[in-house]
């Protein structure tokens, strides 16, 4: 690929921060850093755990690149500050990051918008197991959390006992029906959703799974029915649009082959897919004839901002 030479265009790439996500951002920023260099652009990486918004002031940066993952990254937060500073940035802006990041309010849109979702409740600090209306096996999740950090599969009572600590926690959590079956994905990207991957871990794709190089499987395309595949290429597309998404998005699926496609259920939309040696969104890119750099480049001319 001849790239253009950007040099007099300047990318500063945001990462790192404070959340739980933090060294998944910082490898994320990494990744992109060095395919954006690759690119010609004039890259500057900067840490939001410090003072950002000064370093943006003196950098005068023609767009953001956005490598943040989890609270304060993702949920609408960099966004808006992004926006009081007119300096178009990648990915989705306040309003869909926000609803995103929420996990309960994210449910109530794909439910209206006719995507098949997995019954949940949403409990506040200081819940205790009476309040659960599911039985075993169920999910509890944080409301806002990401990268699977915080999720525990509570599969009998004595999964309850070794992490009761939940009932000390200042953060409202969601508990759904736990659904066996396989873990799938589908990358959207501007108004096409990319394929299918079927993920494959030891027991479920947890942090762990996600980011341990050879602690998950991923196979591209995954092998399932054409019915199953354009389900899923279909749901990912309409969630993105409904939460007025842009950029990419990566959409996770829970599906039980036993029951088709009644046994299909979304369950969240990522509006910051990780971009790490072992992310999702670069092989589903890749699978489809885009590389690295590539996709990096075309999150850089989708970049925008709210102008009104």
């Amino acid at each position: 690929m001849n790239y253009n030479v950007n040099f007099e265009k300047k990318v500063a790439i945001l990462q790192g921060g404070s959340s739980s996500e933090r060294e998944v951002s910082l490898s994320t920023g990494e990744a992109c850093s060095e395919a954006i260099s690759k690119l010609g652009f004039n890259v500057k990486s900067i840490d939001t755990k410090y003072n950002f918004i000064e370093d943006l002031m003196k950098l005068k940066p023609d767009i953001v690149f956005n490598a943040l993952h989890g609270r304060h990254g993702e949920d609408g937060i960099i966004q808006g500050v992004l926006e009081t500073m007119k300096i178009p940035y990648t990915h989705s802006g306040v309003l869909a990051s926000s609803i995103a990041m929420d996990k309960n309010l994210a449910k109530v849109f794909f439910k209206d918008a006719g995507i098949p979702v997995i019954d949940h409740l949403v409990l506040d600090p200081g819940f205790s197991i009476k309040e659960i209306p599911f039985p075993f096996p169920y999910v509890i999740k944080p409301v806002d959390g990401g990268s699977s950090v915080g999720v525990k599969i509570f599969r009998n009572q004595d999964d309850w006992l070794l992490n009761k600590n939940f009932e000390n926690d200042n953060r409202q959590y969601l508990v759904e029906p736990y659904i066996p079956g396989r873990e799938l994905t589908v990358a959207t990207m501007g108004n096409k959703s990319l394929t299918v991957t079927d993920i494959l871990s030891e027991e479920w794709y947890n942090y762990e799974a996600k980011y341990k190089i050879g602690a998950s499987k991923h196979i591209i395309p995954a092998n399932i029915p054409e019915n199953i595949k354009n389900l899923c290429l279909n749901y990912a597309l309409i969630a993105h649009e409904k939460l007025g998404c842009r950029g990419v998005t990566r959409t996770d699926f829970r599906w039980n082959e036993k029951f088709g496609a009644k046994g299909l259920f979304v369950l969240e939309l990522n509006t910051q897919p990780g971009m790490t040696p072992t992310s999702l969104v670069p092989e589903q890119a890749s699978y489809v004839g885009i590389s690295f750099e590539e996709l990096c480049e075309w999150l850089i001319k989708d970049a925008s901002y709210d102008k009104r």
